[in-house]
């Protein structure tokens, strides 16, 4: 039987920390009710003690949201859970995703604490978290760069705390999968509690290597994944969930899961996101870019005017997206035939030879080449 992966989306609270993002409550639970129908599990709307808006903007999430649980991100501060908690009190299902650093850098450095207040804080933010909401999420900040045991040992008491997912983050995007999928194997050994809760992944892009490092992770025992739609989020950003939900898919045999999103709600959720973010997907993203499902070479045209499965792993219709043939300077006859055909325009195999003759030589010399520039010196009959 195929394992169920919950989708945990954190557009609305990791994404929106990209540089020069800011949602107001409105857009935000225009997002969330979009992820809704899209079909996440969890929708993470945000950080409550980081600002007004930001609490308004989970209180509106919580109001408009039905089925997802809705969960708000807080240290290990009672003002952090009592805010999330406040800011969650309309939610149909609640959790405060706790998180505090385990790895030798952030203890030294940024929060200036021992190990053992490390413990004893995890512990406590668990315990007092419990009492306010409906499930608990507690995770290892720098968990990548911790010391397995002592992560081990802070997780372990967050479980017994109370906590019902134990997320072990790559935060700083420094894993090779390999290396992530050890880690984690490594952390279930040592921690047992780990088979009480929900083990769940979070991985950030700065080597480019988010998506690999959370199907690792799934590969290596985790069944939540964090993720944002675009990609969105600190520095090189996520793992794109488009991406993460699709390759589950399109690679079943190898993963044997299956999540419960609605992938005919990926290309709207992207583009709802682009525009309330004023964050551009890129032309050449993967499954949600405008390039991601044109062929302009000629062999590939000619391939997928045969059969679409030749150059294409995926259906692009049953993502809410479209496939193309762009016409440039690789296309081929046969595609060219096409775009006139589909334009209406009918040509004798002289007329379309010599059209096609000077397509190959306006896309030589130019960027975009119209029909209309291909036949204003040929005659159309």
């Amino acid at each position: 039987m195929s394992r169920r992966i919950t989708i945990f989306d954190t557009t609305l609270r990791d994404g929106e920390q990209s540089p020069g993002i800011a949602l107001t409550p409105d857009e935000k639970a225009e997002i969330g009710t979009q992820l809704d129908r899209l079909g996440v599990d969890i929708v993470e709307a945000g950080f409550a003690v980081s600002s007004p808006g930001d609490f308004e903007g989970i209180k509106a999430v919580a109001a408009a949201v039905e089925r997802p649980t809705i969960a708000s991100l807080a240290r290990t501060r009672k003002e952090d859970l009592d805010a999330a908690a406040e800011a969650l009190a309309d939610a149909r299902r609640s959790r405060i995703h706790v998180f505090l650093a385990t790895s030798p850098i952030h203890m030294e450095r940024k929060l200036r604490l021992d190990p053992e207040e490390v413990v004893e804080q995890a512990r406590w933010a668990v315990g007092y978290a419990r009492s306010l909401v409906d499930e608990v999420e507690f995770s290892c900040e720098d968990a990548t760069r911790s010391d397995p045991a002592f992560a081990a040992r802070v997780c372990g008491e967050a479980v017994r705390a109370g906590a019902t997912t134990i997320n072990l983050p790559d935060t700083v995007g420094y894993c090779l999968p390999e290396e992530y999928a050890a880690f984690l194997r490594e952390m279930q050994r040592l921690c047992p509690e780990l088979e009480q809760a929900t083990l769940s992944v979070h991985c950030h892009d700065d080597l480019g290597l988010a998506v690999a490092n959370t199907l690792a992770g799934v590969q290596a025992g985790a069944t939540q994944v964090e993720a944002t739609v675009n990609g969105l989020g600190e520095r090189a950003g996520n793992a794109a969930l488009e991406e993460v939900v699709m390759a589950l898919r399109v690679r079943k045999g190898t993963f044997d899961c299956e999540t419960g999103v609605n992938v005919a709600e990926i290309g709207r959720s992207s583009r709802l996101v682009e525009e309330l973010t004023g964050y551009r997907v890129q032309r050449n993203k993967a499954i949600v870019g405008a390039s991601a499902f044109a062929h302009e070479a000629g062999i590939h045209q000619d391939g997928m005017l045969k059969d679409a499965e030749t150059y294409q792993i995926m259906d692009p219709t049953e993502l809410g997206l479209v496939m193309s043939l762009p016409l440039g300077k690789h296309s081929g006859r046969h595609a060219f035939a096409r775009a006139c055909t589909e334009a209406g325009i009918e040509l004798d195999r002289e007329a379309l030879n010599e059209a096609f003759a000077r397509f190959k030589r306006l896309a030589d010399t130019r960027k975009h080449v119209t029909l209309a520039d291909v036949l204003e010196e040929v005659s159309v009959r």
